[in-house]
């Protein structure tokens, strides 16, 4: 082929790289130039050499789906571009697979033998990883509420110490706790007794432990505290504990009726 010719097909392919297909006499200078536009034009190149296969993965990691001979440095190219690109790897050694998921944490789904250091690096590049996790050691699933303690959703085996740490990110995360510990229930109002409307304050064990943790941590919410004496208004031990600790100027008394002779008496204490 004449240089001239050449340089009108390189033209060509570089407008619209899939024309590479209707070029019979294919030069390694067109193949390139097509590839490098589209690396899905490289299922048209009759010699897939190695320098054509990896321009082409460059462009597009899916490309590796037309490469029969996947060296490392090709498939790490690949992975590299598009992490999701695993899928079409055959050989996935755990370097490939540490590539693919910090491209794209996502990819772990695609991983055929999954480590705890593979997962963790899946995780700690998207949270939403998690479900694909096949084995959710404790180690990854802290990882996962540390970033976003909303993710305690999507754990199997949740731990006190899993728990606390996502509560510790976010106090919302303390609904999607199944056994709320006192331990689980200080951390949640330590910083926020706002966590208060997340649970049920029926339950008079951790009415109590609210109270406590707004005079520890000296978080004072009016709306709250109107709250729980209004519900707990005939409890001697929650009232007796508002007269103690002087809460009652937090309590907002056109909400709290005073017929209750127990809360007129500590008032008048």
């Amino acid at each position: 082929m004449n240089e001239q010719l050449e340089r009108e097909l390189i033209k060509k392919v570089k407008k619209d790289p899939y024309s590479l297909k209707y070029i019979k006499e294919q030069t390694e200078a067109i193949c390139l130039a097509a590839v490098k536009q589209n690396g899905h034009a490289l299922s048209y190149v009759k010699n897939k050499t190695e320098e054509l296969c990896l321009a082409a993965v460059k462009q597009n990691g899916y490309a590796i789906h037309d490469v029969k001979n996947q060296t490392t440095e090709i498939c790490l190219a690949a992975v590299e571009e598009d992490g999701n690109s695993l899928q079409y790897i055959n050989d996935q050694t755990e370097e490939i697979c540490l590539r693919a998921v910090n491209e794209n944490g996502l990819a772990l789904k695609y991983v055929k033998n999954q480590t705890e250091r593979i997962c963790l690096e899946a995780v700690e590049r998207d949270i939403y990883a998690l479900p694909y996790v096949k084995h959710q050691t404790e180690k990854i699933c802290l990882a996962a509420v540390k970033q976003d303690g909303l993710s305690l959703l999507r754990v199997k085996n949740q731990t006190e110490k899993i728990c606390l740490e996502a509560v510790k990110e976010t106090t919302y995360a303390l609904r999607l706790v199944k056994d709320k510990t006192e331990k689980i229930y200080l951390e949640s109002f330590k910083d926020n007794l706002d966590a208060a409307f997340l649970v049920n304050i029926n339950e008079r064990n951790v009415v109590l432990i609210m109270l406590n943790s707004s005079l520890q941590h000296k978080n004072k919410n009016k709306e709250i505290l109107t709250k729980i004496i209004k519900k707990f208004n005939k409890d001697r031990e929650v009232v007796d504990f508002y007269t103690k600790y002087n809460l009652w100027k937090y309590v907002d008394f056109s909400k709290v009726k005073l017929n209750n002779e127990l809360i007129k008496h500590s008032i008048i204490l």
